[in-house]
């Protein structure tokens, strides 16, 4: 397994005191680096699961590839959608009127360089694993992390809210994202597309002031005793969010109740950690995404990824 280094470089904010309903918060954060390592490959996410069939198409000519021999299957012409059955033990094609078995199990589907490929009437960008399980298919996006991103914040977050609020969502979604990696193993992906994890449109989900923000905070994660946190978050905690032992039976001493800054807001959600109104709001009185995050996440420090692993 190929391994990536991960150059954690903790951001350097210095002193920040600020007043939020007589509550005075006193935000050092410290410089430190050091090295982390987690194994290097993209993150899988859940599109379908036990379906009988999906439809797929791709936006360039596209290749199906046996995924254990990597031998060529079929070429696709761009723009023309295919329907994709569980056939047996193994998947089938419908090809101008008629079904050919593959005569595999498994197979990846791209497009091609730059090309973007879809199912569930959305667009993505990577490439699809299809899976014949016990007879039903598994379909799952193979994506960078940061395109991963791209679909998220739009999907969790309205696009027209703050720019500061976008960027605590996209710091927030992959730490949650890198925390979470493998959660979903026996299924054959990492993450669900839904908000079971994290909401997920692909790239017809994207929108240019959500994907600046992402880029703006490229690598960027949230960490507690040097490792990366499952960064909770939910729509609204209707004034004050929960700690984590009060909704689950794990305590996590970064996800403390604290005032949530959507009193106006009904409760939507578990209510751990960030309030995305909460954020919302704080935005709007002028807070950056990293004062809001360390005011959710308490104890936390903010890390990047190496950037040599993005190229």
């Amino acid at each position: 397994m190929t391994f990536c280094f991960l150059n954690y470089n903790i951001i350097v904010r210095g002193l920040a005191v600020i007043f939020m309903k007589k509550i005075l918060i006193l935000i050092m954060v410290l410089f430190i680096q050091f090295v982390f390592s987690i194994p290097c490959f993209a993150i899988k996410i859940g599109l379908q699961n036990g379906v009988s069939r999906t439809f797929i198409g791709t936006s360039s000519q596209g290749q199906i590839l046996n995924a254990q021999t990597n031998k060529l299957l079929y070429t696709m012409p761009a723009m023309k959608g295919y329907e994709i059955r569980a056939y047996k033990n193994s998947i089938a094609i419908k090809i101008q009127g008629d079904f050919f078995d593959l005569k595999t199990n498994y197979a990846v589907i791209k497009p091609a360089l730059g090309g973007y490929i879809s199912a569930k009437g959305k667009w993505y960008r990577g490439f699809f694993i299809v899976y014949n399980r016990s007879g039903a298919l598994t379909v799952v996006n193979n994506v960078e992390i940061e395109d991963y991103i791209r679909g998220v914040v739009p999907s969790e977050m309205p696009s027209g809210w703050n720019y500061e609020a976008h960027k605590a969502q996209a710091v927030a979604a992959r730490s949650y994202a890198l925390a979470n990696l493998g959660k979903r193993a026996n299924s054959g992906y990492d993450l669900k597309d839904t908000p079971e994890d994290q909401a997920y449109g692909g790239a017809s989900a994207e929108a240019s002031r959500t994907n600046q923000a992402v880029e703006e905070t490229k690598g960027i994660v949230l960490i507690y005793n040097l490792k990366i946190i499952p960064a909770y978050y939910s729509a609204s905690a209707g004034g004050q969010t929960s700690s984590s032992s009060d909704v689950w039976t794990k305590n996590l001493p970064y996800l403390k109740s604290v005032p949530s800054f959507d009193d106006n807001i009904k409760k939507n959600g578990h209510g751990v950690g960030m309030s995305q109104h909460g954020a919302n709001n704080l935005a709007k009185k002028g807070y950056n995404a990293y004062q809001i995050l360390q005011y959710f996440y308490k104890g936390v420090k903010f890390a990047r990824i190496n950037p040599d692993y993005y190229k």
